[in-house]
C-alpha cells in the first residue's frame, strides 16, 4: 500500500488565514503526494506569499496563478478546478511522475495527519472504488460539527480519485457547474463505486457555503441545481427540506436562485447523460 502514489490539486483565493494550516496538515501526513498544485485564483492578500514560502521549502509543490476578479463559485470553480488538474497531469507526464490517485483539497481545509494513508487503504479494499472522501466536518463556535450525510457522497472538498476512473470520467469537469456531482454522478453511471468515510477526518474551517454569505451561497446552489437539469419537483422537496434548516431562509434563497434561471431559460450541462441522471433523481424520494 504505502508504494501507492497520488497527486492533489488546491484551488484558493484569499485565503491567508485558512491556507498555512493546510499546508502544514499537508506537510504532517504520512504518506506525502508527489505533486501538490496549489492554484492561486487571483488572491489580493497574502495568499501568494504564503503558497511562495512553501514551494521554496519543498520541491513537491509547485504553484500556479490566475488574474481574474471572479469569485470561486459555480461554473468558474470548474473552470478553475479544470485547469489545475490539467497542470498537475501535464507535469507529471513532462517529469515522469508516477501516480495511482489523483485528489484535491480545498484551501480552508485541515486534515487529519493519516488522512490520504486511510483512504488508500479503502481503495486497496475494493478494486471498483472510483471516488472516496471524508464527510467534512466544520467549525461551528467551540464545536467540530459533523453534517449528516449518504455512504455514497463523499464531501466535494476533500476527495482521492482512482486514476483509472479520473481519466474515465473527467471530461466533465470544466463544463459542469457543480463539478464534484458531476463527476461522481459520471463514475457512478461508469460502474464505479464513490463513499464516504467518516473516520477519515477533515475539519472544514467554515461552513461550505459561507463564503459569500448564506444567501448568496444558497442561491448559487439553486441556480447549479437548475444547469444540472434537477427535476423541478426534486427542487422544490430540496427548499422545503432547507426551510427547516437555520438560517431558515436558505430555502427560499436556494428556490430563487433555481426559479431565476428557469425562468431565464438559461444553459444546462451539455453531457445527456449527467441530465438525465440529475432529472430522474427526484424519483429517491417515491
Amino acid at each position: 500500500m504505502l508504494q501507492k502514489r497520488f497527486i492533489v490539486v488546491t484551488p484558493c483565493k484569499n485565503e491567508e488565514k485558512n491556507l498555512s494550516n493546510l499546508i502544514h496538515s499537508m506537510i504532517e501526513q504520512t504518506i506525502k503526494p508527489a505533486l501538490w498544485v496549489i492554484l492561486d485564483d487571483g488572491s489580493t492578500d497574502d495568499t501568494p506569499d504564503i503558497i511562495k514560502e512553501a514551494e521554496t521549502k519543498y520541491s513537491w509543490i509547485k504553484s500556479i496563478r490566475w488574474d481574474t476578479s471572479m469569485r470561486d463559485i459555480g461554473s468558474h470553480l470548474s473552470i478553475v478546478m479544470a485547469s489545475a488538474f490539467d497542470f498537475a497531469v501535464k507535469y507529471c507526464i513532462k517529469n515522469g511522475i508516477e501516480y495511482d490517485y489523483i485528489g484535491n483539497v480545498d484551501g480552508d481545509i485541515i486534515l487529519e495527519h493519516a488522512f490520504f494513508e486511510k483512504l488508500i487503504n479503502e481503495f486497496e479494499k475494493d478494486p471498483k472504488l472510483g471516488i472516496a472522501g471524508s464527510g467534512t466536518q466544520y467549525i461551528k463556535g467551540d464545536s467540530i460539527i459533523q453534517p449528516e450525510g449518504r455512504s455514497d457522497e463523499p464531501s466535494g472538498g476533500d476527495m482521492l480519485i482512482r486514476r483509472e476512473c479520473f481519466e474515465e470520467c473527467s471530461t466533465v469537469i470544466s463544463s459542469s457547474p457543480i463539478w464534484d456531482s458531476a463527476l461522481k454522478a459520471k463514475a457512478r453511471l461508469r460502474g464505479w463505486k464513490t463513499m464516504r468515510f467518516e473516520h477519515v477526518k477533515a475539519v472544514e474551517t467554515r461552513d461550505t457555503v459561507t463564503v459569500d454569505g448564506y444567501w448568496k451561497g444558497y442561491l448559487h446552489h439553486g441556480k447549479g441545481s437548475y444547469q444540472m437539469n434537477i427535476n423541478p419537483v426534486h427542487a422544490l422537496i430540496k427548499s422545503i427540506k432547507y426551510l427547516f434548516k437555520k438560517p431558515y431562509y436558505i430555502g427560499i434563497a436556494y428556490m430563487v436562485g433555481y426559479l431565476s434561471d428557469l425562468l431565464q431559460r438559461k444553459d444546462k450541462i451539455e453531457d445527456e447523460e449527467i441530465r438525465k441522471y440529475f432529472r430522474n433523481k427526484w424519483r429517491k424520494y417515491l
